[in-house]
């Protein structure tokens, strides 16, 4: 975990990789939560007897599910004290050059890019990389733009 003491010192590392962070393991159970969740059922995901057969020899979690453990994978990786609360803004660009097996585990690497100022705080472009244990190309690379707001919590 790298701890930056400010904004400042956040920004002065624009350009810098961050990670990879540990292994996170995606099994069954937390891709059939997500299918639910989401309504996306299809047996590529669900269906371990029939992926088995499939394109990929068993099932795979969805890209969409990869995308939402972002937070998680990343979350590890660095901290900037003061901060107060960060949002998730939104994302520029997204991919999912590979699959991820169910059963394996991912990781990430993050890049900052940019951190601007905004008020209250500063907007951080970062480009985060997800890695498989399965090796190859990665699984999932995101730009995204994230919200670190400073200073005192209000009540």
């Amino acid at each position: 975990m790298r701890t930056f003491t400010s904004i400042d010192e956040l920004a002065a590392a624009v350009g810098e990789t961050l990670g990879p962070g540990p292994w996170y393991p995606v099994e069954q159970r937390r891709v059939d939560l997500f299918a639910d969740a989401t309504d996306d059922h299809q047996w590529i995901h669900i269906d371990p007897v029939r992926a088995a057969a499939g394109p990929y020899g068993g099932t795979i979690a969805h890209g969409y599910l990869t995308l939402s453990l972002l937070p998680a994978l990343v979350g590890g990786l660095y901290r900037v004290d003061g901060v107060r609360m960060g949002v998730n803004y939104g994302l520029n660009r997204v991919r999912f050059p590979a699959p991820v097996r169910v059963g394996g585990a991912v990781r990430a690497a993050a890049t900052i890019g940019r951190v601007e100022p905004v008020e209250g705080g500063a907007q951080v472009l970062t480009t985060v990389t997800v890695d498989s244990d399965a090796g190859g190309k990665p699984v999932c690379v995101a730009e995204t733009v994230s919200r670190l707001y400073v200073g005192p919590t209000s009540a």
